[in-house]
């Protein structure tokens, strides 16, 4: 994973955050086409961390993988062509990464999409809502297709997961930058017992506030004033 967080980092930046749709709301049967345009104002995923979630409106880079969803290259509705999917994506992918630039304009971006199902059987938990299918499919009450049900597991579901190097992490560093300078870590005796240097200790602070503040961008996203800066 850091080799992999390695290839979508760069001008100083070390640190991607991590999203996910589990499941990835689709109808049962729904191409990938279908899917995608299904979602057009929004990606359907979140943040995979204890802080608070931003919109999401730009980002450096990212790999995207998309499995579970039906591969095929025609729509669902025989005639139609998605106007956002032009005729030059030959591939699942070259799919995703058209939808994904719509997105994310001029960001880096790599996308894989897999034919198969992510597999929820015993042990993984039930803490799926009953409205979805056995296979994780959001239920197409006009097909009649019946729910998995309170008595009925989840066998698979199709998944949307990320990482991504977006200005959001300027905050989410900064922040933890200050949680940090706020703590009097000399009365924690065994802190600097394990052999942690105050002189080491503020060192890495310096550089979490220089490493916050490689996600800065121009646009004002994910800029935020350091309040240690005052200190």
């Amino acid at each position: 994973m850091v080799h992999f967080a390695d290839s979508l980092t760069f001008s100083g930046r070390k640190v991607v955050a991590a999203w996910a749709s589990l499941p990835f709301p689709a109808f049962p049967g729904s191409s990938l086409p279908d899917a995608l345009s299904a979602h057009q104002q929004d990606v359907p995923w979140e943040l995979l961390s204890s802080w608070r979630e931003q919109k999401v409106s730009c980002c450096f880079a990212q790999s995207v993988v998309l499995r579970g969803v039906c591969r095929e290259r025609p729509s669902s509705s025989p005639g139609q062509q998605q106007p956002w999917a032009p005729l030059h994506c030959e591939t699942p992918e070259q799919l995703l990464l058209h939808y994904l630039h719509t997105h994310f304009p001029g960001a880096f971006s790599t996308a894989h999409v897999l034919q198969q199902p992510c597999h929820t059987q015993p042990p993984f938990p039930q803490f799926f809502s009953p409205l979805l299918t056995t296979q994780g499919f959001l239920q197409d009450k006009a097909l009649g297709l019946p729910s998995a049900g309170p008595n009925k597991a989840v066998q698979s579901i199709p998944v949307l997961a990320a990482l991504q190097a977006w200005p959001g992490l300027c905050q989410l560093l900064s922040g933890l930058c200050q949680d940090l300078r706020a703590r009097n870590v000399r009365r924690c005796g065994s802190f600097f017992a394990a052999g942690v240097e105050q002189d080491d200790f503020q060192e890495a602070l310096e550089e979490l506030r220089t490493l916050s503040q490689c996600y800065k961008t121009g646009s004002g996203v994910g800029e935020s004033e350091d309040e240690a800066d005052s200190d």
